[in-house]
């Protein structure tokens, strides 16, 4: 029994729907969706009418994409938080959990214990947007934007991701962090956690080094300490198109992306079979480096 992790699958382009009709069955694996499978009500359909079938669980977070205003099959006009819970709905209709779900336990294989925690290992779906404040300190947030621009970075949420009823995405990411706060502080004593979270929780775990202008899109510093806060096991995120594993203060935090088919085509050479690229959570590789030998490493390094 694995959990299993992929996000970024970006079902509006065509070749990434080829890839995700190629998913063999996994009857005893659960499976994150960790945000990013698109843009429409229906990318979240389709994927999920292709997953939930051959997976025995499946857990899903909204990336920005799916937050995006779109114009749906019925005519009506989705953004914001109305997005978000017909986003929600939509996951729950198929059996699927979501950030507003119970956090589930998980039967399955522990990974080494990090911390002081020796209790259940709880997989917690997050949603937590960003605030802007990966920006570099000289950068107010006044400028930021126009800071942006100069790198050619601007992101396309500024005109896409509605907020409302929240005043900004400022403020509707402090609310998720203050309601997802009280539900992590209610886990039982001594639990290890899997937290995941489209946006990465740390800015020293960005590598975007194409687009580093990007940056203030990318998550929040209040987040920072949340893998010890929470005694996180594993950590898993994507956004960044970047696979790959690190270790911070003994907690693996893994990227999950598939990303766009010119990424994937440049770092495979090929189409990819679904399942070959996502990750495995738990139980995951053997015990993690010690303090003084903490390491950033790619999946071959770790998984070989």
């Amino acid at each position: 029994m694995r959990l299993l992790a992929i996000s970024d699958i970006h079902l509006g382009h065509p070749e990434n729907r080829a890839v995700l009709a190629d998913v063999p069955p996994h009857p005893d694996d659960w499976l994150i969706l960790a945000g990013d499978v698109g843009e429409s009500l229906g990318h979240l359909a389709q994927t999920l009418e292709v997953l939930v079938p051959r997976f025995a669980r499946v857990l899903w977070v909204p990336g920005n994409h799916e937050l995006w205003t779109t114009q749906e099959t019925d005519g009506q006009s989705l953004g914001g938080l109305a997005k978000y819970d017909a986003l929600v709905a939509l996951a729950r209709a198929h059996g699927v959990l979501t950030p507003e779900d119970p956090y589930p336990l998980w039967p399955g294989p522990a990974p080494p214990m990090v911390g002081p925690g020796d209790g259940p290992v709880v997989v917690c779906p997050l949603f937590l947007l960003y605030d802007y404040s990966f920006r570099p300190a000289h950068v107010s947030l006044e400028a930021m934007r126009d800071w942006a621009m100069e790198g050619h970075a601007l992101c396309a949420d500024e005109t896409r991701l509605s907020p409302a009823p929240h005043a900004d995405r400022p403020a509707w990411c402090h609310a998720r962090l203050h309601h997802t706060q009280t539900r992590l502080a209610a886990l039982p004593p001594g639990a290890r956690t899997v937290l995941v979270n489209h946006f990465p929780l740390r800015r020293d775990l960005l590598f975007i080094r194409r687009v580093p202008r990007l940056a203030p899109w990318c998550g929040t510093v209040a987040t920072e300490d949340w893998h010890r806060r929470y005694n996180a096991a594993v950590v898993v995120t994507g956004h960044q198109h970047v696979p790959r594993t690190d270790w911070r203060d003994g907690t693996r935090f893994e990227e999950v992306s598939l990303g766009y088919p010119r990424e994937w085509r440049h770092r495979l050479g090929g189409p990819p079979r679904l399942t070959d690229v996502m990750r495995e959570i738990l139980p995951g590789p053997g015990a993690a480096p010690s303090p003084m030998t903490e390491r950033t490493a790619d999946r071959a390094s770790l998984y070989s």
